[in-house]
């Protein structure tokens, strides 16, 4: 039974009312936010019609709160799955555009393009923009490409990239604001000055638009953006959603943008009862999109909020939670910057009192490394394989993770692991194997189906459907002889349907040494017939009988679920789609290209425990949630952890660029002077970019620290020195190593 610490009762004596909690890492917050949850359904708070809303952030936490409060709810003598719903902030903005598309001028067929389309569609703009446009970006190229040669290199090979990225961040910004490519033109075209990069980035906005409208489609920001506008254009819509969830829970709330708090700000206007849960100092999404984790400490600051904090943690030992929170008070008192010296905040993280169910780990201070060695990127990897080589034996039992800043950085890893054959994973550098798995063992029947006179695609819906028996070496060369016969199979009509003088199984003449092909055969036709006859089928429930044949495993079977509900999605969006178009999707997802709404690398999470004695390699953002008893934090140099030096290197300044100018955020300021209506600065080339570096450096400081709270036991903290030799080890590594070495000291225990 949990016992909720004195901390979390407060939580729990919740009444009503807005109410913010600073929850530090591992201090149970889902726990607590499903407990409220079943609390106030069980209280009796609600009315037959009533939910409490559970907003979070990603697709896995969705289905993590659910079964949470699903199951406290049931040992409450209610029924489960009434009186709560659980979505993802564009799951909720989804809902609130479908159930009311007219108000916005929506067609019931409207599509949701996912990432890969978008991409597609600003890869495409930028390069016809180029084309049309070559002089303007050549006055922000370095004044040496010509002469050495790679201008015209540049210009194909570097700036369509550049230019994509900057239609991103202009894009996403626009419709923050709720500004449509007709208001920011009209806008630049009233200022007295040129804005060369905001008319760019207009001219980019008005044709990645005109591409959606082409296709009848949203992005996933125009859900933000049309889920507000929906409720500001309807107030009777808004007060029937507003009584349909009484009370909001927000998890996360650390990373929700201005329009996405806005939203939730409308829903809770008439009964104020809105709780929201989160760390400022994980807010570690500020690069990829509109979240700030200013909207949260603001709102925690309100004097309407009650403002709470959930400090204790007994996720790591003690030593592991010093290091954590001295990275916090060297932030506040000695960074270099001091702009960014609150980029990490109280509270520090306490230990679980005694008697607590969860206590922190036995404290290890020899569990703890900081190599302050100079490594360059390949003696580094060597130095972790060699690490891992000599503790992996004696741990089979135990989690291991290793973070890197990048994905390409973790792929280095997993190759180097791999040619030392110790056992690792690169799940979260892709999506989940089990979903690429899945969804390629069912394209590949959807295929034949699709094509059910190809013998080549039967021998390979065979091959699939036997994949577990094909890893047993004494059965493979039976399995591999019935495959080559399918494939020799002329008329598959004949074998599956076979007539009298037209039966192909009989015409092969089996001996009687052969009776296990034989068996072998008629077992796969009574498969594929069945398989065949559901074909009339809804596609969704297509593909769920097809997994039943193919799949025993839980985790398999929930992937083939919500492989299901994608390409039912799929089939609702485009209508005339048949069995090529539907192989064609689930090829994507096999691929690792695809991340549609309500369907993304989390969705069916990810639990470390089931990896004990592998080695899981995984970037610091995907780890956030996430933990390990052993882990490494990779490339903590000056490059991926600057401190805003002079000598520090910036991955958002292309050397391609004069001035060390950062497109993006010069773009992005000359936006905002747009849209300022006369009340902003007017634009001073280059501060932007500076601007940029400091915002920069406060997210990986926040980085930093959600990579060594991953930790439960030990902790390994390596820098290396870079492509060029050229790299330091970062600032806050140098304060890390100070401390830690004087803490040793004091123990006398100083590490050699």
């Amino acid at each position: 039974m949990f016992i909720p610490r004195p901390k979390q009762q407060e939580i729990l004596a919740y009444q009503g009312g807005k109410m913010g909690i600073s929850a530090v890492p591992g201090s149970g917050k889902t726990q607590i936010l499903s407990l409220l949850a079943a609390q106030i359904i069980t209280n009796g708070d609600l009315e037959d019609d009533q939910e409490v809303l559970v907003v979070t952030l990603v697709n896995a936490a969705v289905d993590n709160f659910a079964i949470r409060v699903g199951e406290l709810v049931k040992e409450r003598g209610l029924l489960p799955n009434l009186g709560y719903r659980v979505r993802t902030l564009h799951g909720l903005a989804h809902d609130i555009v479908r159930e009311r598309p007219d108000l916005l001028g929506l067609g019931e067929d409207f599509q949701i393009i996912d990432e890969r389309e978008a991409d597609q569609i600003r890869r495409q703009t930028s390069v016809a923009w180029l084309k049309t446009n070559p002089e303007v970006m050549d006055h922000y190229l370095g004044a040496d490409l010509e002469a050495n040669g790679k201008l015209d290199w540049v210009r194909r090979d570097r700036l369509p990239d550049a230019i994509s990225n900057v239609a991103l961040a202009f894009i996403r910004l626009a419709k923050d604001q709720q500004a449509t490519p007709e208001d920011l033109r009209a806008r630049l075209e009233q200022l007295p000055v040129p804005l060369p990069l905001a008319r760019m980035g207009c001219d980019l906005y008005q044709a990645y638009h005109q591409a959606l409208l082409y296709r009848g489609a949203l992005d996933f920001d125009d859900l933000i953006r049309l889920a507000l506008l929906a409720l500001q254009l309807d107030e009777s819509y808004l007060d029937r959603l507003s009584d349909r969830w009484p009370y909001i829970l927000e998890d996360e709330a650390q990373d929700s943008s201005q329009l996405q708090e806005k939203i939730l700000e409308k829903l809770t206007a008439k009964y104020g009862n809105w709780v929201r849960v989160g760390d400022p100092n994980q807010a570690i999404f500020e690069t990829f999109t509109t979240a700030d984790p200013k909207y949260l400490r603001e709102f925690l600051a309100l004097s309407e909020v009650t403002s709470l904090d959930m400090p204790n943690s007994g996720r790591s030992t003690s030593s592991i939670i010093d290091l954590a929170n001295h990275l916090i008070e060297w932030t506040n008192s000695a960074h270099p910057r001091e702009e960014v010296r609150e980029s990490l905040v109280p509270p520090p993280i306490e230990l679980t009192p005694p008697g607590d169910p969860q206590p922190n780990p036995p404290d290890n201070p020899r569990g703890i490394r900081l190599v302050n060695r100079q490594l360059s990127p390949q003696q580094e990897i060597n130095f972790i394989a060699d690490s891992l080589a000599e503790w992996l034996p004696k741990h089979s039992e135990e989690t291991i993770a290793v973070l890197v800043p990048r994905n390409q950085r973790g792929f280095d890893v997993v190759d180097a692991l791999r040619r030392r054959n110790l056992p690792c994973s690169e799940t979260l550098l892709r999506s989940t194997t089990a979903t690429r798995g899945t969804a390629g063992a069912l394209a590949n029947l959807v295929n034949y189906l699709a094509d059910p006179g190809s013998s080549k695609k039967l021998a390979t819906a065979y091959k699939v459907w036997r994949r577990v028996e094909w890893e047993d070496e004494q059965k493979r060369a039976q399995l591999e002889r019935v495959q080559r016969l399918l494939m020799k199979c002329r008329q598959v009509e004949e074998y599956l349907w076979p007539r009298a003088g037209l039966d192909w199984l009989a015409d092969l003449n089996l001996v009687e040494s052969d009776t296990g092909i034989a068996d072998e055969l008629q077992q796969f036709r009574q498969i594929v017939r069945r398989w065949q006859g559901a074909i009339v089928l809804p596609i969704e429930q297509l593909v769920l009988s097809l997994a039943q044949d193919l799949f025993t495993e839980s985790a398999d079977l929930a992937v083939a679920h919500k492989l299901a509900i994608l390409l039912r999605q799929g089939q609702y969006q485009h209508s005339g789609w048949r069995l090529p178009e539907f192989t064609e999707e689930l090829a994507v997802i096999a691929r690792n290209e695809r991340r549609f709404l309500g369907f993304s690398d989390d969705d069916i999470g990810f639990d470390p425990e089931k990896y004990k004695g592998q080695v899981v390699v995984a970037t610091m953002h995907k780890a956030k949630g996430l933990e390990w008893d052993r882990v490494y934090l990779v490339s903590v140099n000056n490059y991926d952890f600057p401190s805003g030096h002079p000598y520090d290197q910036y991955i958002s300044e292309p050397w391609f660029l004069r001035e060390n100018l950062n497109l993006e955020a010069e773009t992005i300021e000359q936006l905002k002077i747009a849209l300022s209506n006369g009340a902003y600065d007017w634009y001073q080339e280059g501060k932007a970019s500076i601007d940029a570096r400091l915002s920069y450096v406060s997210e990986r400081l926040r980085l930093l620290y959600v990579g060594i709270t991953r930790a439960k036991k030990e902790l390994i903290v390596t820098w290396n020195t870079g492509r060029n030799g050229a790299l330091l080890p970062a600032e806050p590594f140098h304060a890390l190593i100070e401390f830690w070495e004087a803490n040793l000291q004091e123990l006398g225990d100083l590490q050699k």
